[in-house]
């Protein structure tokens, strides 16, 4: 079962109908939002959207014996950010039932 995917180009056409602002100005809006999002991540800061949730930067520890999955290859793999959301208490409590 697939799940349905929201493109930024469906987001800027939704605040479009709701708004009638410009698209061209939505669109740059939203560009610059995300770049603002991820510099403040690059520069290890944590990005806080109340009421929507918490981005930030943690540190996944590297492993010696990693597995290639493709060719089961054995390669090192070095300490290393990875990206965590998570999701603020409205937006946890209202998705909470919405998969068994």
């Amino acid at each position: 079962m697939s799940t349905p995917k929201l493109t930024k180009a469906e987001i800027i056409e939704a605040i479009f109908e709701k708004t009638q602002v410009n698209r061209k100005t939505i669109h740059a809006v939203v560009d610059q939002f995300f770049d603002e999002v991820k510099l403040a991540l690059i520069e290890d800061r944590v990005v806080e959207l109340r009421g929507f949730g918490t981005f930030e930067i943690r540190t996944r520890k590297g492993r010696e014996k990693a597995r290639n999955p493709k060719t089961g290859e054995v390669v090192p793999v070095q300490n290393h950010g990875v990206t965590v959301f998570r999701p603020g208490k409205d937006l946890k409590k209202k998705t909470w039932e919405l998969r068994e």
